[in-house]
């Protein structure tokens, strides 16, 4: 599909898509010119960043600093990757490490940058039939979920044609590691975004979810659900780290992509003032996000696959 019919059919949607400064005349403050005008960047992402409302924050300042348009698509991990695959995107918002370097690996993607993190938690009803509250191993939280039978709701998303999100990737590993392929009346795959998975959890009374931190603080006065087991930023386990990664489409796969304008949002989101927006965004006074973009120490892992050797 060529870019403008895909602009086209995404120009009339509503849900998923944030433009802001479509016209192109929102420019800089001080009355300073911008430095690049008239452009539009095409950014697909997980639902997670949109749903909390950082990109909007993040994409306002961009926006007014080069003077141009910023589409970006909430889709999921996977179905985002696979957007830019086809060269209807210039640019990756995403967290599943595996799937991007594969994305990597296959030359669609190049200059992935790791940008900041959070980690995933898995909510539940506070009376917790289940009895997982407090425990600092997510696997055997998992394991008694199963063993209990208790109600758990799924992202469930298309793992078949590969465009899993990140967050159901990363509830795939965990099962894989228990040995176990859950099914029954008691797991229910839903094939929605995160918002939509903790409503329904929510309108349960009694069911499971696994969440990232940041969509869950973003909508929790509105929840009963509890957080039951932490990741890494309560002490609990490494597997619910959740980092994001930013990756420019490929070029020389697509001559249409905007690659100058994707290393600039590349430039602006790793610089401190992009990675200060990241820090300072909060929801009802809860940070949901750290960034990761600037360190003493250097990170060459976070533009390759890992363990790729040349």
């Amino acid at each position: 599909m060529k870019r403008r019919d895909f602009l086209k059919i995404l120009g009339g949607a509503a849900a998923g898509i944030t433009t802001l400064g479509i016209t192109g005349c929102i420019g800089p403050q001080n009355n300073e010119k911008p430095s690049i005008t008239y452009e539009t960047l095409m950014l697909t992402t997980t639902t997670s960043t949109y749903d909390t409302g950082l990109l909007d924050r993040i994409n306002g300042e961009f926006e007014q600093r080069y003077g141009v348009n910023v589409y970006a698509v909430a889709q999921g991990t996977g179905a985002a990757i696979d957007t830019a695959k086809r060269g209807d995107s210039d640019l990756l918002l995403v967290h599943a490490r595996e799937l991007e370097d594969e994305f990597l690996k296959q030359g669609y993607g190049v200059n992935r940058r790791d940008i900041m993190f959070n980690d995933f938690i898995i909510v539940g009803p506070e009376n917790d039939p289940a009895d997982i509250k407090g425990m600092e191993n997510a696997l055997k939280a998992f394991e008694k979920i199963a063993e209990t039978k208790s109600t758990f709701i799924s992202r469930g998303d298309n793992v078949k044609d590969f465009i899993t999100s990140g967050t159901h990737a990363k509830e795939l590993e965990i099962w894989n590691k228990l040995g176990k392929n859950p099914e029954g009346n008691w797991y229910i795959g839903t094939g929605e975004g995160m918002g939509y998975v903790l409503n329904h959890a929510d309108n349960s009374n009694d069911a499971y979810t696994l969440a990232d931190r940041g969509t869950y603080l973003s909508m929790k006065k509105n929840l009963n659900l509890s957080m039951l087991v932490e990741g890494p930023i309560g002490n609990g386990s490494e597997i619910l780290s959740n980092p994001y990664g930013l990756i420019a489409v490929n070029p020389g796969r697509h001559e249409n992509v905007n690659y100058d304008l994707a290393m600039a949002y590349i430039g602006f989101i790793t610089s401190r003032k992009g990675q200060k927006i990241i820090e300072d965004y909060t929801v009802n006074g809860e940070q949901l996000f750290y960034p990761k973009a600037i360190s003493k120490e250097p990170n060459f892992q976070q533009y390759i696959p890992k363990g790729w050797k040349p």
